[in-house]
């Protein structure tokens, strides 16, 4: 019998879910936890039961029958017989292999012989495994621990690795009370939980995996958080310089820890110490002409005994730095992202090899509690002039894009949003350089790009943060890890296609919890009826199921709104 509610789950792992249902958020927030969105227009939005989205819920510690429950609750028709089946089975299969530790030894076990055959029948496997060590168990090659997860998650078994970590050399590091301004300090309730859920007791059931939270929730106080729990030396890899120095920022302020013991390893300075910082960047630095496999300072994992690997916004993580980190399975692995999203749909390397989500915190509960601030998110519509429609229709698919996205038509949108914004800290952020310098002329603001000199960047990124600098023309430089508390508008006049991550990504520069609980606002600028639009509405699918809502305008409609509201 049909009931009204907002769900309807078919065969093939749909879940439709219905916006205008008095119970959407209720159910959104349910099925979130174990799907991925896949659309999301204005009236129903679509999410997919996934293999990874099942094994992480089942990771966060949801039962299959949990998960049957979730869906059955805001279903409006019975749940398809097969997919109940499907939850079953998949999240079944999250554990029944696991990896353990006899003294030197690592022996792979299943409850399952036949799983268990076909593991010792693969190919793939034959050159990690060193003989069997019982009926339903095979010796794992020390060296090949990383690898053996990643082939086993590709033939569709993730493993539960227990074997244990080694401690790496002792860091005696505690949190302060009060930071060098005075300030108090303490982790905040979900920074805590986030903690303790990697840690997980010390026990070897903790010590890997990933802690989502939206930027702007203090993402790098759970790494010192996780710093303190564990004790040992650290290694901390990070998006680029500023965020590196931001990160040894933040450890001086909050930690015991001096100048001498925590180093930055950069293109600018290469000191190794107790803890130190380094980039993605200069771990996949190579000069020209030498092997693809030579990454000089892959070193760098090898100068200390770590105890602890952080990686920094890890949905971002280099190819390369997959390869060393298969081989670093016994060092403790933290990675924080504010989404698993991956543009290049590696997310079960991720799994695999830093570990299972142990942690997430839906972006709107934390806005809730004011731990970040509410944003209120715009899609601004602009027309083409006749000249700009004649090249866009007769342009190769490539150029398509880029000819919409920088449509000259958007500048005097930008030059009045920014106008209406005159008390406002606020950033412009695009794709395309030559946009954004004709931006930076017409504002007569300063500009942020891939060759800004880091001095340069860090100078005008303090201009801005002590109010000196109210406007900021930032490339995709800035959607990485770069603190800017009181930005309160950003103005996106192009992003890199359809990318989810850097949609999230750049509503983070404006999500630091405002001194007067001031809202945020996000303006996209789209050209209509485009590539343009098209690809926005693909990078606004994360936030969707975050539970922002864009509202569409047309770019005259919206200056009449705001000329009327000033004028009431």
């Amino acid at each position: 019998m049909q009931r009204n509610l907002p769900a309807t789950i078919q065969s093939d792992g749909t879940i439709l879910l219905e916006v205008n249902n008095p119970d959407y958020e209720n159910a959104r927030d349910v099925i979130m936890r174990f799907s991925d969105l896949v659309k999301s227009p204005e009236y129903v939005h679509t999410y997919r039961l996934s293999v990874l989205s099942l094994w992480n819920a089942a990771s966060c510690g949801f039962t299959s029958g949990e998960v049957i429950e979730g869906l059955g609750r805001y279903s409006r028709y019975p749940l398809p017989e097969n997919i109940i089946v499907y939850i079953r089975d998949t999240m079944a299969k999250f554990g029944i292999i696991r990896l353990t530790r006899d003294d030197e030894c690592f022996v792979l076990t299943s409850s399952d012989r036949f799983i268990m055959e076909e593991i010792k029948r693969s190919d793939k496997m034959a050159p990690h495994i060193e003989g069997t060590a019982g009926k339903d168990s095979l010796m794992i090659k020390p060296y090949s621990r990383g690898l053996v997860k990643q082939i086993l998650i590709k033939m569709g078994y993730p493993c539960e690795d227990l074997a244990g970590y080694t401690r790496g050399d002792p860091l005696e590091i505690s949190l302060v009370q009060t930071t060098s301004e005075g300030k108090p300090f303490d982790l905040r309730p979900y920074q805590r939980a986030a903690r303790d859920a990697f840690w997980a007791g010390g026990s070897v059931r903790g010590g890997s995996g990933v802690v989502v939270l939206p930027c702007g929730a203090g993402k790098t106080i759970v790494g010192l958080g996780v710093m303190e729990q564990i004790g040992a030396q650290t290694l901390i890899l990070t998006t680029n310089v500023v965020a590196l120095r931001q990160w040894i920022t933040e450890i001086l302020d909050k930690s015991n820890l001096s100048e001498e013991m925590v180093k930055e390893y950069s293109g600018e300075k290469k000191e190794v110490g107790p803890v130190t910082v380094t980039t993605y960047q200069i771990l996949t630095y190579r000069k020209r002409g030498t092997s693809k496999e030579i990454y000089p300072h892959f070193s760098l994992f090898n100068k200390k005994n770590w105890g602890l690997i952080i990686y920094d916004e890890v949905h971002l993580l280099p190819a390369p730095v997959f390869r060393i980190t298969a081989d670093l399975q016994a060092r403790r692995r933290l990675g924080l992202t504010a989404t698993l999203v991956r543009e290049d749909g590696r997310e079960d390397d991720v799994f695999s090899l830093i570990g299972a989500k142990k942690f997430d915190k839906p972006w709107k509960e934390l806005e809730a509690q004011n731990w970040i601030a509410t944003a209120h998110c715009h899609e601004i519509r602009v027309g083409f002039s006749q000249e700009g429609r004649l090249e866009y229709h007769i342009a190769g698919e490539r150029d398509k894009y880029r000819i919409a996205a920088t449509n000259p038509e958007k500048y005097s949108l930008v030059e009045d949003i920014v106008k209406r914004h005159s008390s406002d800290q606020v950033l412009v952020l695009g794709q395309y350089i030559e946009q954004l310098e004709h931006i930076s002329t017409l504002l007569n603001a300063p500009m942020i790009f891939g060759q800004t000199p880091n001095s340069v960047r860090e100078e005008l990124y303090d201009k801005f943060r002590e109010g000196n600098v109210r406007v900021l023309v930032v490339s995709k430089v800035a959607n990485f890890a770069v603190d800017l508390p009181d930005a309160n508008v950003a103005i996106q006049v192009s992003g890199t296609f359809g990318s989810r991550q850097e949609e999230a990504q750049r509503l983070g520069r404006i999500l630091r919890p405002k001194p007067h609980g001031e809202s945020a606002v996000f303006y996209t600028l789209v050209t209509r009826n485009t590539k343009d639009q098209e690809f926005s509405q693909k990078r606004q699918l994360f936030l969707t199921e975050q539970g922002y809502k864009y509202t569409i305008w047309e770019s005259q409609s919206f200056l009449r709104e705001w000329k009327r509201r000033n004028t009431t």
